[in-house]
């Protein structure tokens, strides 16, 4: 039977990923790349950003073979010129860090809200739904922030992690660019990546005091 909890899921995870997204796009902008202004690509709307299996049928499978306690997943990567930038040196990388910071940053606000605001009031509002649905997008943000710093190619920790490599590897870096998605759902669906799942439930606790 279909779990109506996958909706919120995918909704909050689609924004999520979508605000991500976002500020690749506008780091980028500010830095001089237009790029993804061009192309329509700094909205909230979500079907430019949409990606099928990234933002739907991957979350919907992680769902259901982890019974909800690990989900994740992506929107289309926002188109970006890194030759457009004013700053060469840094630029890549800002820009790199600017997705996973604003998933951290939606966490910590959401979880602040946990825990400052009395729960007394949460149920007032919506019978304590709310804070259950606040409890979600602290989590989806947190695992999406931990997961995109991982340094495997599409995720934004494989930049940062190439920014510093020695020139001397760069063959590594062929080879991961070019096997990347493989390597990463190999370690999504062998289990390898369930330390994810311990480091986002501290963080949780850590921000609310759950």
């Amino acid at each position: 039977m279909f779990d109506p909890i996958i909706i919120f899921y995918l909704i909050i995870l689609l924004f999520s990923v979508i605000i991500h997204e976002l500020s690749h796009g506008y780091v980028a902008n500010s830095l001089g790349d237009p790029t993804a202004k061009y192309a329509g690509r700094l909205t909230l709307n979500p079907l430019p950003h949409l990606d099928i299996f990234g933002s739907v049928l991957l979350p919907i499978l992680l769902f259901i073979s982890t019974g909800g306690s690990f989900v994740f997943g992506w929107a289309k990567p926002v188109p970006v010129n890194p030759y457009n930038f004013r700053d060469q040196t840094w630029g890549e990388l800002k820009v790199s860090i600017a997705g996973p910071l604003s998933n951290l940053l939606l966490a910590v606000f959401f979880g602040l809200l946990i825990r400052f605001i009395p729960q007394e009031f949460f149920a007032t509002l919506s019978g304590s739904k709310l804070g259950e649905i606040f409890l979600l997008v602290v989590r989806l943000n947190i695992m999406l922030a931990v997961f995109n710093l991982i340094p495997i190619p599409p995720l934004d920790g494989s930049w940062i992690f190439f920014k510093f490599l020695p020139d001397s590897f760069q063959k590594a870096r062929a080879f991961i660019s070019q096997y990347g998605i493989i390597i990463l759902m190999f370690l999504l669906f062998s289990g390898l990546l369930d330390w994810v799942n311990y480091l986002v439930a501290y963080l949780v606790r850590l921000i609310t005091g759950i």
